[in-house]
């Protein structure tokens, strides 16, 4: 039974006044909950230390991939559910909730009264809470843009909205450089004036101006997708962490008990769906090509940049920056500034991309711009490990490039190919695409790279610590650790040579100009380039297979879409969804 949608638009009741506030209110929110998804990344050596653990110890490196991970995994999962609940009780309401939740945990981070184990659970648990109010931001700010604003302007403040979503990914990177090199926990407080302004104002200013659905919530539904999306994702974060004698989890029976468990629960999710009359997947909208096509297309893109960020700060963070010059611990700070070109090529490009999709459309500009985006990993294979910086900052300003021109055209066709009162179910599904996709991202570009290290990383630092001066049973001892140790090492800033020789004690045996090179800023990244090439090789070879993939679905999506009048076929017809003609 083919349902037709007929009905008004929303932005004809509202005035350019209300629209420009909601752009600014919904722009600062979505700014800030993708900035935190990324601050702490810089900070995690400024938070540990500050409540006085170890993260790289065995037993503690379950809480660093948390700190993390833990973020993105509950927003993947909670999204769509807080978009739906958006629907039926009011999206202005549900946006307006998230903000006091997310403000009033920023506070609690950053009271947090415990140290080591304690410290780290406090700090994890209310970082979740957080995500939960990140979740009911990001659901709802693009369906109260959609709504706010026609489909002549959409594309413009989409692509501002997307924009700040996508830079507060990497200015969150120099950001929580410079606040945790004053007090980790200015990392947290920085949320709160915002949180606290935003919060009042959007209460103040905002208001419903699309019908409330109603209805009951699909219960089965939300459990199942939750229960076996977060399964999935803990079952990847999971697989990059040793595992007895294997670099990595992947051959762990709970690993494979939680893949298989989640996917037979999504198995499940979807048979609920066919089958309630309120589910909370629309179902029904994947018969509307754009809004398939744009969501496929916004996957692979996603799958593709979330772990490009870890991978670039590793390269810098592991090999370039101490070959530069740059200590240890100044490395995580200069990655996130060296970054910076990335960041710029979203701000300039995004506006302007949203806004040539509003007069031209979206396909054409949106599939142009994963052609760039796939480019700048063929340029970034042909870089040396020891590139020259320009030739860097250039490809990863036309990554950025690439990814804002991409992104606002792909949001406005999505979530203008469906209905007016379904926009916070469509909202809620897109962010659950790209979510899970960041989230996987990283459990997958983790992998590969792992994987591209453990064939050559053990013998070239076996025999290189052992031509300094280790014992080779020490030797032999280090070069047998997973490469993950190394990798994070790297990441937070710790001088990897020390970190992996301090157990033994071998530093001391050492002369003073052996002790020197080792720990030196040359000998350990000359060590890791040969093997870490062979790891990026991998990983930026899988990523432009996905910038080709997003391309072709982005040129798929077919005709032009400027009305929210597209046809819907939902899974089960019932007299609350909509009327026919």
């Amino acid at each position: 039974m083919t349902v037709e949608t007929v009905e008004e638009d929303p932005s004809a009741k509202v005035d350019d006044h209300y629209r420009w506030v909601a752009l600014a209110n919904t722009t600062a929110a979505v700014f800030m909950s993708t900035l935190d998804g990324s601050i702490v990344i810089i900070a995690l050596p400024a938070i540990f230390r500050g409540i006085h653990l170890d993260p790289l110890a065995p037993g503690n490196i379950v809480y660093l991939l948390w700190m993390i991970m833990g973020y993105r995994l509950v927003q993947a999962v909670t999204v769509v559910t807080f978009g739906r609940l958006g629907d039926m009780f009011g999206r202005v309401k549900i946006y307006n909730a998230g903000f006091v939740v997310f403000t009033v945990s920023s506070i609690l981070l950053s009271v947090c009264p415990y140290m080591g184990v304690r410290g780290a659970q406090w700090l994890i648990g209310w970082r979740l809470v957080q995500a939960l109010g990140g979740s009911m931001l990001t659901a709802n700010s693009v369906a109260i843009l959609t709504d706010a604003f026609p489909s002549r302007q959409r594309g413009f403040a989409l692509g501002l909205n997307q924009v700040a979503a996508l830079a507060g990914m990497f200015v969150g990177l120099v950001a929580g450089g410079l606040l945790a090199a004053v007090d980790w926990r200015l990392v947290f407080w920085v949320n709160v004036p915002v949180g606290v302004f935003g919060t009042l104002w959007a209460y103040w200013r905002l208001r419903e101006i699309s019908d409330r659905q109603g209805g009951r919530i699909d219960w089965w539904g939300n459990v199942t997708f939750a229960v076996g999306l977060g399964a999935i994702l803990v079952g990847v974060t999971y697989g990059i962490q040793p595992y007895r004698d294997h670099a990595m989890g992947w051959t762990s029976p709970a690993v494979d008990l939680l893949l298989i468990g989640g996917a037979a629960l999504l198995g499940a999710f979807v048979v609920i769906e066919t089958r309630v009359a309120e589910p909370l997947f629309q179902l029904g909208l994947f018969r509307i090509r754009a809004f398939t096509a744009g969501n496929i297309a916004a996957f692979a893109v996603a799958v593709a940049r979330g772990g490009l960020q870890f991978v670039l700060i590793i390269w810098l963070q592991g090999i370039w920056l101490p070959l530069h010059g740059y200590s240890y611990g100044q490395t995580p700070l200069w990655a996130g500034i060296f970054l910076l070109p990335l960041t710029a090529g979203f701000l300039v490009s995004g506006p302007l991309a949203g806004t040539l999709s509003d007069r031209f459309g979206s396909r054409g500009m949106a599939t142009a711009g994963t052609v760039v985006f796939g480019g700048s990993f063929v340029g970034l294979l042909a870089l040396p490990v020891d590139f020259p910086y320009w030739s860097f900052a250039l490809l990863i300003t036309a990554s950025g490039i690439g990814s804002g021109m991409f992104a606002a055209p792909n949001t406005s066709s999505i979530m203008s190919s469906v209905p007016a009162r379904l926009r916070g179910a469509a909202s809620g599904m897109r962010a659950t695409f790209q979510n899970s996709g960041t989230a996987l991202s990283i459990g997958i570009f983790f992998s590969l790279m792992i994987a591209g290290l453990t064939g050559t990383l053990s013998t070239t630092l076996t025999n290189g610590l052992h031509q300094h001066g280790v014992t080779q049973s020490v030797a032999q001892h280090v070069g047998s650790l997973p490469p993950v140790a190394s990798l994070f090492a790297a990441l937070l800033g710790v001088n990897p040579i020390q970190h992996l020789l301090a157990p033994s004690g071998a530093l001391a045996t050492l002369s003073t100009s052996s002790r020197h090179l080792l720990t030196g800023h040359t000998f350990f990244p000359q060590l890791i380039s040969e093997p870490f090439h062979h790891g990026l090789v991998v990983v930026f070879a899988f990523a432009t297979g996905l910038s080709v993939i997003a391309g072709l679905a982005s040129l798929l999506r077919g005709r032009r879409v400027t009305d929210a009048r597209a046809p819907l076929v939902p899974t089960t017809p019932t007299p609350e969804m909509s009327t026919t003609r």
